[in-house]
């Protein structure tokens, strides 16, 4: 629900957060990484960090489920936070770490793939639904993916969707 008033002369919109989840459960779907290698979602950021939700890939799909929090931004945009998020304001995102950065050992892969939060929207929020992401996880070269270069392969129609929780 998005609410309005009249602040000197101007018309403001805000949704109201009455009505907004202040968690919100998320899930990425990497779609067939490279068989062979750890993944592992980033909690924390800087040198305090941890590794969670640790996979090794085989045959199909890896998904990995957390929860943010969403509050108004300063332009009342989404704005996350959480110990999963990375980045600025307006530029949020998690990072899934590959290799050597998710703690394997004997590996050339050290990488991380980033996935953005911008998309997401106050409609998705307010749905109260989880909202998921499918993501390539292997490079045209056949390596996994990783930090924003997936994006290229799936155009900039993509986003997170709404799904029911399962």
């Amino acid at each position: 629900m998005i609410c309005s008033c009249t602040f000197g002369g101007s018309q403001l919109q805000f949704p109201d957060m009455k009505s907004q989840p202040s968690n919100v459960t998320l899930r990425i779907i990497l779609e067939e990484p490279p068989a062979g290698i750890d993944f592992a979602l980033q909690q924390g950021g800087g040198s305090a960090y941890e590794l969670v939700q640790q996979q090794h890939s085989r045959a199909g799909d890896l998904q990995f489920e957390f929860m943010v929090n969403a509050k108004p931004g300063k332009d009342q945009l989404p704005n996350f936070t959480g110990r999963f998020v990375q980045g600025p304001v307006g530029d949020r995102f998690v990072y899934i770490n590959i290799g050597t950065c998710a703690g394997q050992t004997n590996t050339p892969w050290s990488r991380r793939l980033k996935i953005p939060l911008s998309g997401i929207n106050w409609d998705m929020l307010s749905s109260r639904e989880v909202l998921v992401a499918h993501v390539p996880g292997t490079a045209k070269d056949g390596s996994p993916s990783c930090a924003y270069a997936w994006r290229k392969s799936v155009g900039p129609s993509w986003t997170w969707q709404p799904i029911s929780a399962e």
